[in-house]
């Protein structure tokens, strides 16, 4: 059992754990292990706790002394960089923050570690967590772990290689317009960015455009999100966006005695999809309708006035900015390249940033109005799957779009508050994954686990993993 320790999920260590049948040393230890077997090639790594093997050796204590243990006891997790870890370096992807280490955790590390997780590691991200590719100058890219020469995405890329590559079972990232799911669909694992507010996102950086950003779970199973989202959700009397009392039933539970109702999408509103993601949410659709489930091709007129991301930047670059530039005055040198893009990116008119927020909140309105008849939303996460690094732009179907453009498919649910979930469904010609994207509506957290369950029952890559050469 103990060489299989890593590929276990963080539900099943927390059983193990429990009934003794394994000790919280040697699965910390398992999973150090193979962070110095892998990590070299992937890069996912940036800080490991000088104290996982202590707080090991004392969660093992507890197993003997109390039958008291918390849902996550023992069982390790990870943390992308840009969450404040007490006692642990925190350096956000820059130069600028070397050796920053923070005196208090972020809320949701503070929920995590009372569940009984233990802190192992930070994970790499991009400078700020600003950029769909996971490299900075402080600690460098990180590779995906299928295909060394392909990104992990980000801004969790580190995140997302590290629990793929079964560094760790679970971990914490955060999403402003792809952050979570965009690197799930591309290394293989689940990722959930719940309705916004319902995970406090105290303590992270930064903190604007705030109504943006999210705090979500990543791992590689969705009993595992469903477990993490339970312990991380509700208000902090912190953050103002996190207001939503904690449900009473927050993950996986029975289905309504109706028949759920599931509307699929590719195209249009995202722009080109490439052909395998077209076929993989299809795949996804057909298979919740062998399930019991109706399931329709739809459209969401909303999302085709304008191509989304191109909304988006209208309004949070203009909200961003002041932040970078306080940030990185006098240190103009240690910035890494898409820091440097932003803040020279031209201002938006006042008059374009009203239009874009009038049209977020038509947004809104055109899926409330898409939700009053449909329980969930599938959709791509990605419109390709994992790219080269570096790359500019992207060819599509024919058609030429620039390299941002990879967050179409995300970035809606970040301007409406949306609960969105990542999940892998298929395998591209070259071996890649494939991820499938659900959505549903406002606080329906416990509609998009069930029917990720269903369909990682059904899924056709179910169980596998990457190997690392």
């Amino acid at each position: 059992m103990i060489s299989e320790i890593t590929t276990f999920d963080a539900t099943r260590l927390a059983n193990l754990i429990r009934s003794g049948e394994l000790s919280p040393v040697e699965v910390v230890q398992a999973h150090l292990d193979r962070i110095a077997s892998v990590d070299p090639k992937i890069n996912a790594i940036v800080t490991v706790a000088d104290n996982a093997l202590a707080e090991a050796k004392r969660a093992e204590a507890a197993v003997r002394s109390t039958d008291r243990l918390g849902p996550l006891h023992g069982v390790p997790f990870t943390v992308k960089d840009s969450i404040d870890t007490a006692g642990v370096l925190t350096q956000r992807g820059s130069p600028i923050f070397r050796g920053r280490t923070p005196d208090k955790d972020a809320v949701s590390v503070t929920r995590m570690k009372g569940a009984g997780g233990i802190l192992l590691a930070k994970t790499n991200l991009p400078e700020f967590s600003y950029s769909t590719e996971t490299d900075n100058l402080l600690t460098g890219r990180t590779n995906n772990p299928w295909n060394l020469q392909r990104t992990p995405g980000g801004s969790s890329g580190g995140e997302s290689a590290a629990i793929a590559a079964r560094m760790s079972p679970l971990g914490l990232g955060s999403d402003l317009a792809i952050s979570v799911r965009g690197p799930a669909a591309h290394t293989g694992i689940v990722a959930l960015k719940a309705t916004h507010g319902r995970i406090p996102t105290t303590g992270i950086w930064p903190r604007v455009p705030r109504r943006d950003w999210h705090v979500g779970p990543m791992a590689r199973t969705v009993r595992d999100i469903a477990l993490s989202y339970s312990i991380l959700q509700g208000p902090d009397g912190v953050d103002g966006y996190s207001i939503v009392p904690r449900a009473v039933a927050a993950g996986l539970g029975a289905f309504p005695q109706r028949q759920l109702r599931v509307g699929w999408l590719v195209e249009p509103g995202f722009g080109p999809i490439d052909s395998e993601i077209a076929a993989t949410v299809e795949a996804a659709a057909a298979a919740l309708r062998a399930e019991g489930m109706v399931v329709e091709a739809v459209r969401v007129p909303a999302l085709e006035r304008d191509l989304p991301l191109n909304i988006f930047n209208k309004q949070h670059v203009m909200e961003l900015k002041p932040a970078f530039a306080e940030a990185t005055r006098g240190h103009e040198d240690e910035m890494f390249s898409i820091s440097r893009a932003m803040l020279a990116t031209p201002d938006t008119s006042v008059a374009d940033y009203v239009l874009a927020e009038q049209w977020m909140e038509e947004l809104r309105d055109g899926f409330a109005e898409y939700f009053e008849g449909y329980d969930a939303l599938i959709l791509p996460a990605t419109p390709i799957p994992a790219h080269a690094h570096g790359m500019s732009e992207f060819v599509i179907n024919g058609q030429t779009v620039p390299a941002t453009y990879i967050q179409n498919a995300t970035v809606p649910f970040n301007m409406t508050g949306l609960p969105a979930l990542s999940m892998r469904f298929g395998t591209s010609s070259d071996g890649l994954p494939i991820g499938v994207q659900i959505a549903a509506s406002w606080l329906a957290e416990s509609t998009i686990l069930n029917i990720a369950s269903v369909l990682e029952l059904v899924s056709p890559v179910r169980n596998l993993h990457p190997t690392i050469s």
